[in-house]
């Protein structure tokens, strides 16, 4: 057993644990981060899109926008459409921020990429292979175990370690499962040409209400069309239930007919499927010493677009919150109050979403008979996703120019 000690120890190495490691050291501590996969191993999912409220996160971390997102696209506008492709409504994602910088689209992989370098450039260590197994604290700091039998010690803990958190559960055994939203999650990029009427317009994210499941696609400079579904289902999907072949088979038959169809015939590796969860509410968010942040504390519906944008706000929050009240039980306090309300509204709101995807025909021939009045008094009430993308958090330290 190695015994190390730190000043913050950050449990996962994702967009969370990341965001928080550069925050910590914005507000004057030393983090290290404990990723429980290697360096190499691949990122789960397929992209993210990084709201405007999650941008601007970004550049109060004092990162730059441009770098950390320079791989991704921008998407500030969202179309929906029938599975026959006729439009519905077209929605901005978002307004532009002052120096017109817009809601971004990027592989989960860069992104991660682009933090982790971010992260180390301040002087944060990452340390790889090290799954948390416990964790304990005292009067006098917090204690982290991992499964390969190395501890460490350290002030304060930090848990970004995911929708299945064990620091979650460290904090309160009777801590609430993931809940099931009825939807699998898959995606893919198209490695050949397609047809060029499934390009959308530059900058918009189509969204189709298949007959039988959830569609979304945007196309990429390069020309490639990245994409993703989300499958109704009654159970989560087990490990080794589909073969590549076989869940390429189910996809197609899922949308015979619509664009998604040939765009999944396009794409040579499909990746998912995975079953989509999101927490209720989480009622312990922090201790004396060890705190939740992002899908640790409130794990939000992929339908809203939001989760990788609240994590970096929670970043910003903690690191502002441990800046401003030295005693940290007392910043930790100050953190949950600042965040609780926003992230369990966004929570609800992406939960309500995820329902219109598994409507069934009746629901969804109802919903796109209302759609068109409901989107004429959703312009004249102006855009009820303003308080979402509008949200500022408070700078932490200023990018560089």
């Amino acid at each position: 057993m190695t015994i190390s000690e730190h000043g913050a120890i950050v449990v996962g190495g994702g967009i969370a644990g990341t965001a928080a490691a550069i925050a910590l050291r914005a507000a004057g501590r030393t983090p290290v981060i404990y990723e429980a996969y290697g360096p190499g191993d691949a990122e789960r999912g397929v992209f993210v899109t990084i709201a405007v409220n999650g941008v601007n996160a970004l550049r109060a971390l004092g990162a730059d926008p441009a770098v950390v997102l320079g791989r991704g696209f921008a998407t500030p506008r969202l179309a929906l459409r029938r599975a026959s492709g006729r439009l519905l409504a077209e929605l901005p994602l978002g307004g532009p921020l002052p120096d017109g910088t817009v809601t971004t689209t990027i592989r989960r992989a860069d992104l991660y990429a682009a933090l982790r370098a971010e992260a180390r450039e301040r002087g944060v260590e990452i340390v790889y292979g090290h799954r948390l197994a416990a964790a304990r604290s005292g009067p006098h700091g917090v204690t982290a175990e991992f499964a390969n039998g190395r501890t460490v010690t350290g002030d304060l803990l930090v848990g970004a370690d995911g929708l299945n958190s064990r620091t979650r559960t460290a904090l309160d055994p009777s801590a609430p499962a993931p809940h099931f939203l009825g939807l699998l999650d898959t995606g893919g990029f198209t490695d050949r040409p397609v047809d060029p009427a499934l390009l959308p317009p530059a900058g918009v994210m189509q969204m189709s209400f298949g007959r039988r499941a959830f569609f979304g696609w945007a196309a990429a400079p390069d020309g490639r069309v990245w994409w993703f579904a989300n499958p109704p289902r009654r159970r989560p999907v087990e490990p080794g239930e589909f073969t590549a072949e076989t869940w390429r088979a189910h996809l197609l038959d899922l949308f015979e007919g619509e664009p998604g169809a040939r765009l999944i015939e396009a794409t040579g590796g499909i990746l998912g499927p995975w079953s989509t969860r999101d927490l209720p509410r989480v009622p312990v968010w922090h201790g004396d010493r060890i705190v939740l942040i992002g899908d640790a504390a409130h794990a939000v519906a992929p339908s809203s677009g939001q989760g990788a944008s609240m994590a970096l706000e929670d970043a910003v929050v903690l690191g502002h919150s441990l800046r401003e009240h030295r005693d940290l039980p007392a910043g930790l306090a100050a953190y949950e109050a600042a965040r609780r309300p926003r992230v369990e509204k966004v929570v609800a709101h992406g939960r309500r979403t995820s329902g219109t995807k598994v409507l069934g025909p009746v629901g969804a021939a109802m919903r796109d008979a209302m759609t068109p009045l409901v989107m004429r008094m959703m312009h004249r009430r102006g855009d009820p996703q303003a308080w979402i993308f509008e949200h500022r958090v408070p700078v932490l330290t200023r990018a560089p120019r």
